[in-house]
Formats: C-alpha cells, sequence, structure tokens
C-alpha cells in the first residue's frame, strides 16, 4: 500500500472520528434538553425527510447523520463508527475518510428513499390523486392535506447507513482480520460482513410496518461503501479526495 495513504503511527482517535463522535453527542443531549425543557423537537427540524414533502430543508442530508432516537442507538453507533473508522482514518487520512463518510451516508439515505417511494409513498399517492380527481369542493382541502402528511411522514436519522459502508469497507480492506462476535466467538471480518448483509437484507424484504429500523438504508451504506472503496483500489486513486 502506498505510504500516500497511510500514516506514520496509529491514532486511537484519529480527528475526524474525534469530532463526529462529539458532534453526535452534542446533537443527541441537545435532542433531551430543547425537548424537554423548550418543546423543540429537534429529530423534527434535522430528521431526513422526503425530498418532495414540504418539512424537507436542504441541511436535512447532512444532519439527519448526527440525530439519534435513543441512548442505545448512538452508542452502539458511536462504538462501531470509533472501532472501525479509526482504522480506516488511520489508512486513508482524514479527508479521504470524510468525504467516504458522508458519501456513504447520501447513499444510504437515497437507497432507503427509492424503495420507500416506489414501496410504500407512490401506491398511496396515487390513490389519493385518483380521489383528489373525483373530489368535491368541501373533500379536496382535507385530500390535499392528507397527501402532504403522507410526504411528510417518512423521517429517517442516524449514523447507522454510513456506519454500515464503513464496516464494509474495513471487511473488503481487512478481509481476514479476526473480530470476536459477543466479545467470545472469533469470527474473520469477511464471513460476518457476509452474514451482516445477508441478516440486513433478509430483515428489509419483510417490510414490516411496526420495525422502527431502515434496512435498507443499512443496505445502501453498504453498497455505496463497497462500490467507492472497490473503485479507488481498482483503479489506484490514492489521491483522491
Amino acid at each position: 500500500m502506498s505510504s500516500q495513504i497511510s500514516p506514520g503511527r496509529f491514532d486511537v482517535l484519529p480527528v475526524v472520528v474525534k469530532n463526529i463522535i462529539i458532534i453526535n453527542g452534542l446533537f443527541f443531549l441537545g435532542t433531551y434538553v430543547l425537548g424537554s425543557n423548550f418543546g423543540t423537537d429537534l429529530i423534527k427540524i434535522f430528521g431526513l425527510r422526503f425530498p418532495a414533502a414540504s418539512e424537507f430543508h436542504l441541511w436535512q442530508p447532512i444532519t439527519h447523520l448526527f440525530m439519534h432516537g435513543s441512548l442505545n442507538h448512538i452508542l452502539f453507533n458511536m462504538f462501531s463508527f470509533w472501532m472501525f473508522g479509526s482504522m480506516l482514518e488511520n489508512v486513508w487520512g482524514a479527508k479521504r475518510f470524510l468525504n467516504f463518510y458522508i458519501i456513504t451516508g447520501f447513499g444510504a439515505a437515497f437507497l432507503h428513499y427509492l424503495i420507500v417511494y416506489f414501496v410504500q409513498l407512490l401506491p398511496l399517492l396515487n390513490n389519493i390523486d385518483l380521489e383528489i380527481a373525483a373530489a368535491s369542493a368541501g373533500q379536496l382541502t382535507y385530500l390535499e392535506s392528507y397527501r402532504e402528511q403522507i410526504l411528510n411522514m417518512p423521517n429517517i436519522i442516524g449514523a447507522s447507513g454510513a456506519v454500515a459502508g464503513i464496516w464494509i469497507a474495513f471487511a473488503y480492506l481487512f478481509p481476514n482480520s479476526t473480530l470476536y462476535l459477543f466479545f467470545a466467538f472469533p469470527v474473520k471480518a469477511k464471513y460476518l460482513a457476509a452474514v451482516y448483509v445477508l441478516v440486513e437484507l433478509y430483515q428489509a424484504l419483510q417490510f414490516d410496518p411496526k420495525d422502527n429500523v431502515a434496512h435498507f438504508a443499512h443496505l445502501g451504506g453498504m453498497l455505496f461503501g463497497f462500490l467507492i472503496v472497490k473503485f479507488w483500489y481498482n483503479n489506484d486513486r490514492l489521491n483522491f479526495y
């Protein structure tokens, strides 16, 4: 591997990883402080809405990556992000790693909303549009309001998609690294990655309305993460920023 992307020493908490963890922590703290004391819902403001919704804002594709709905959610994401992201940032450098993180986060959101639109939203919107075409003046306001409510309903938060991309990149670069499942069972990274993909795919295809996890976002992060790393290393783009 070229020294252009290899640091002189291993940093346990490199700069991008450190700052992203801090930002996530501040957003999480702000969510509960402002929500409890002032009634301000940061998840509503900073979570990512469907781009055609009235509550969508240009900052949301970035800010949704720093929002988490529970302590378990943020702790699991940030632990995984530090564990695998630190290795990648040490190997790639800060700029390359930050670009990878943002692109995989965007890719995760893109795949998630692509599936949500065609599988969930579009059938509902088509039915509403048919009703609007035949509606009386009294019904029109309600139907248009209902249509807007449907568009605003999806809202994704969390770094899980980007973290999934980081995990896949780690498994691609270090496939024979031994990881300890549940801190007890040694498994090579490449096998664990394969199981992770299959489990997420299975859960995603269930389309369970009670499942509050954005499995297609995880798969999107994995897909974009794999494609980016494959492109970089196949084309020897060591200076990509």
